[in-house]
């Protein structure tokens, strides 16, 4: 049993909302109690840092020099590892449009990663793609997009958890039969106009992916996806990298979403945690330059970024102060993956995951299943 003292606690009040507050956290693999430190048990210094509950990352592709599309079981091992250097203790490795027979090993690969002893735990994956629009591919490869079916994965609905479509694309016939088995179905990579994407939300595909990228941007006489993001109650990924969208954009959204329809996502591939040089994504030679991942045409082509430091930038760009802030990466995504009852925030009885991070957002120590 271990006992976390001198923290600045991200606790929950009475309403639900993260605050902050002094006090001891009291665990073992769950949380026992939050108030004083129990007799008999090893004592931890938060050092006056924050601590939080653990992020949960539901859009990453990689870390480390790994990516979720190794065929190396190795490779999502080293990338579970990986994660609570970035105060991640929970995640959807993500996958690429690649060939089927390539995205079904790496479904394989998650599904068994469910169960690693080490590291952040593995929620289940993330499928970007292959069901996308080839006018929005962005970094995903054109000659691996296919329409969607749902007897394309119907083996995999133990492990998906959410699939990123193209609605006027796939259908709303798909939608029905991935919502039918809880997916989570995010509107990504798509030519959508504003009126199918109002209807692909108001059918169940009530997420959208990497708001602003690689869909229709917010025109005034074409509000197009974005649009509909910011006209209905959808959740919205946001990479908040200060590259792939900008402070200010950050601000309007913050401003136009309640929070609770927004989390913050890294969408890093193997280049995150490594530097400068060249790298590879879904097959596709990248080019990492500081914080900017490109194809050789240009494209930007997924994010280099940590999970503190999208947090870091968030918080910085738009104001919004760290309580706040850490429930885009905690509770939301506990909440919309339906886990909320096990992770999200630091209450008794919960997952002992907890991070600690200070003023600046580097992480101190991570805990995951109090370890």
């Amino acid at each position: 049993m271990k006992s976390l003292i001198n923290g600045r606690l991200i606790i929950p009040d009475i309403d639900g909302n993260f605050t902050i507050h002094t006090g001891c956290i009291n665990f073992d693999e769950k949380i026992i109690s939050i108030g004083e430190p129990l007799d008999g048990a090893e004592l931890i210094d938060a050092e006056n840092n924050f601590v939080a509950p653990g992020f949960i990352n539901i859009h990453v592709h990689g870390a480390a020099g790994v990516d979720t599309m190794d065929d190396d079981i190795d490779a999502l091992k080293k990338f579970a590892e990986f994660m609570p250097s970035c105060g991640v203790t929970s995640f959807l490795p993500t996958t690429m449009t690649m060939p089927l027979e390539k995205i079904y090993l790496a479904l394989e690969r998650i599904r068994a990663g469910k169960n690693f002893s080490h590291g952040a735990r593995i929620l289940g994956a993330h499928v970007e793609g292959p069901f996308i629009n080839k006018q929005f591919k962005g970094a995903q490869a054109e000659e691996n997009i296919l329409l969607a079916d749902f007897e394309l994965i119907k083996n995999f609905v133990d492990v998906v958890k959410i699939i990123t479509v193209a609605p006027e694309v796939s259908g709303f016939d798909f939608i029905d039969r991935c919502r039918a088995e809880n997916i989570i179905m995010s509107i990504g990579h798509s030519a959508a106009t504003y009126e199918i994407a109002m209807a692909a939300i108001e059918r169940g595909a009530n997420h959208i992916t990497h708001l602003f990228n690689a869909q229709t941007g917010l025109h005034h006489r074409k509000p197009g996806v974005v649009g509909a993001a910011f006209d209905s109650g959808a959740i919205i990924e946001l990479i908040a990298d200060n590259v792939h969208v900008c402070p200010a954009a950050q601000r309007i959204v913050k401003k136009i979403k309640p929070r609770r329809e927004i989390i913050l996502i890294t969408d890093s591939f193997r280049a995150c945690g490594i530097g400068d040089g060249v790298s590879e994504l879904g097959g596709q030679k990248v080019f990492v330059n500081g914080n900017l991942a490109t194809l050789a045409d240009g494209t930007i082509a997924g994010s280099i970024t940590k999970m503190n430091e999208v947090l870091r930038n968030f918080c910085t760009n738009t104001g919004i102060d760290i309580a706040a802030g850490v429930e885009l990466v905690t509770k939301n995504p506990a909440i919309e993956l339906n886990l909320f009852d096990k992770l999200g925030s630091l209450e008794v009885g919960k997952a002992a995951d907890i991070t600690i991070f200070d003023d600046d957002f580097n992480i101190k120590k991570t805990f995951v299943r109090g370890a």
